[in-house]
């Protein structure tokens, strides 16, 4: 049995927090001795206080944005796989529709939210939109490149038993492309928040619907800069916490026969 210290789990979890407390000093030292005022920059302990004083309308914000970004994530796992799946079966329809999955891609959302949010009376279910368009692609290019990542002799050897389409995709191409699949699941968690947030920037929502993104505006309005950073805090903790939820997705799936999960944890 390794000693803790040298555990991978515990220098995985103490490395990225041991940097990340020497930054905070560095930061919070800096500002002191630099006099930086508040107002332009604010120090971590500025942050944390307007955390505290501010908690409840910025959690409240928070569980707006983490529903519209869930939602979009949950939508564009269904939509993504769906569309893969389809893509799969026919090369016609894959070379026929592809070019436009990418042109949503390169497409910024900011430019099509407007017109979004006016067509749809729902600003629920326009943020819902946006948010899934920017979290859709990873999903659908992951799972289509994994699903025709079979490996020749295992496809030849269904197709010498006269498997259907059907019984290859079950058994040969969805276990296949399960790694490349949670691969654009960790990619298109993160991306659903960037899009909600974007989306609730263009929209200018307020009232007790704001996100954290009016959370922001309205602290920049108000030369507020403790609460407008406490507020990108939130986020950036949120997109962090669903890339570690999907890891962890990940390895449950795959840890006790897949070999890039088995692989990692040797």
């Amino acid at each position: 049995m390794k000693p803790l210290l040298e555990s991978e789990a515990f220098v995985r979890i103490a490395a990225p927090l041991a940097v990340g407390v020497v930054l905070f000093a560095l930061w919070e030292t800096g500002c002191r001795l630099a006099s930086v005022p508040v107002y332009l920059f604010p120090k971590p302990s500025d942050i944390f206080t307007s955390l505290i004083h501010n908690g409840p309308s910025l959690l409240r914000a928070l569980m707006v944005t983490l529903r519209v970004t869930l939602q979009a994530f949950a939508a564009a796992v269904v939509l993504g796989t769906l569309i893969a799946f389809m893509f799969v079966q026919s090369r016609a329809i894959e070379v026929s529709l592809f070019p436009y999955a990418v042109l949503l891609q390169v497409t910024p959302v900011v430019a099509i939210a407007p017109l979004i949010i006016i067509l749809v009376k729902n600003t629920q279910a326009s943020l819902t939109i946006c948010a899934t368009l920017v979290a859709l692609f990873p999903i659908i290019s992951n799972t289509t490149l994994g699903l025709r990542s079979v490996d020749p002799g295992l496809a030849n050897y269904f197709r010498m038993n006269r498997a259907g389409r059907l019984k290859t995709l079950i058994k040969l191409r969805i276990p296949g492309a399960l790694p490349y699949f949670f691969g654009g699941l960790r990619i298109s968690s993160g991306l659903a928040l960037i899009g909600a947030v974007v989306a609730e920037f263009v929209a200018g929502t307020g009232g007790r619907s704001s996100g954290l993104a009016y959370e922001i505006l309205d602290a920049g309005f108000t030369l507020d800069i403790p609460r407008m950073f406490a507020a990108l805090f939130l986020i950036t903790l949120t997109g962090v916490a669903l890339f570690a939820a999907m890891v962890v997705l990940s390895r449950l799936a795959l840890s006790n026969w897949h070999e890039s999960e088995i692989g990692a944890q040797t």
